[in-house]
């Protein structure tokens, strides 16, 4: 039963159902069954999901987290990413009822503001906190205009997403050996080049520290910085205490010379990673990733 719960999550048909109920539902009845499919779903700790953010949730939690403890982490988690996912599909086609819903942080404002090709070129990194899609489709819309690069070849639900993204003119680059030198070329135009950099990636070649363990995260984004001369920009939404999606933006961040170059990039990735952590440390229980960003402690959770 497991596999087969975990494929209509992840299933074109899970996509269009989740759409189709935030579209139709009022907020306060969408959340209700948002909490519900979460907490249901939660409970599954066969399911490879459930055991991928038990293992985050632990370790950004410091790993000192008990079962109990971490049972109502997990439950939270997965009760805001769901929320999330209905205000994905409730507001994506209201955008003056998303414009009250989403505040910019004053950095972002500014880079809403510029033109596409404006003085130098940033790499833009984003987390995957509460609200994500929904804030960057938002903010997309409202003016800034990144080469986004995406997952190579995407299947089933994220085809359905991928292409959901296309329609609405977010321009599109899956990862490639081209398309990183497409960005190179980009960002060296005084370009936007924005991707995420916390979802984990098979045989990583190198593992940056990311909460004191070596993690299976991808680089691509400090060899563009370091290629193009460009800074570093992580945003990241939160969910605050009025109830509104905020997008913040760290200080650029620039890459520093190393002699090595394989040292270069570790440090430069841990030096973002660093940064990255604080946000994540704000808002544990909005971080969800449903892959186990550190595989070895999946052994290691209290069950």
């Amino acid at each position: 039963m497991a596999p087969d719960l975990q494929r209509v999550i992840n299933s074109a048909f899970g996509v269009s159902l989740a759409a189709r109920l935030g579209r139709s539902l009022p907020r306060r009845l969408g959340y209700a069954l948002a909490d519900f499919v979460a907490d249901r779903i939660a409970r599954r700790r066969d399911l490879a999901l459930v055991r991928a953010v038990r293992a985050n949730q632990w370790v950004v939690r410091g790993e000192m987290l008990d079962k109990a403890a971490l049972d109502e982490a997990v439950h939270a988690t997965l009760r805001h990413a769901a929320r999330a996912i209905f205000d994905l599909y409730h507001y994506m086609h209201i955008p003056e009822a998303a414009r009250r819903l989403i505040v910019l942080d004053p950095a972002v404002e500014r880079l809403v503001r510029r033109p596409e090709f404006g003085g130098q070129g940033l790499m833009l990194v984003g987390l995957h906190l509460s609200g994500f899609d929904l804030v960057m489709r938002w903010v997309c819309q409202q003016g800034l205009r990144p080469m986004i690069l995406t997952l190579p070849n995407p299947q089933g639900g994220r085809r359905l997403e991928y292409e959901q993204r296309q329609r609405i003119g977010l321009n599109l680059v899956p990862a490639s050996l081209e398309a990183l030198r497409h960005g190179v070329r980009h960002l060296r135009r005084g370009g936007l080049v924005l991707t995420g950099i916390d979802r984990p990636i098979p045989d990583p070649s190198a593992r940056p520290r990311f909460f004191g363990r070596p993690a299976a995260l991808p680089l691509h984004h400090i060899y563009l910085a370091t290629k193009a001369r460009v800074p570093v920009i992580i945003m990241a939404p939160q969910l605050q205490a009025d109830g509104r999606y905020h997008l913040l933006a760290s200080d650029p961040i620039a890459m520093e010379p190393h002699p090595d170059r394989k040292a270069a990039v570790l440090r430069n990735a841990e030096n973002v990673l660093g940064l990255a952590e604080r946000f994540i440390r704000a808002a544990p229980q909005q971080w969800s990733i449903s892959l186990p960003v550190w595989p070895e402690t999946l052994a290691l959770v209290p069950d």
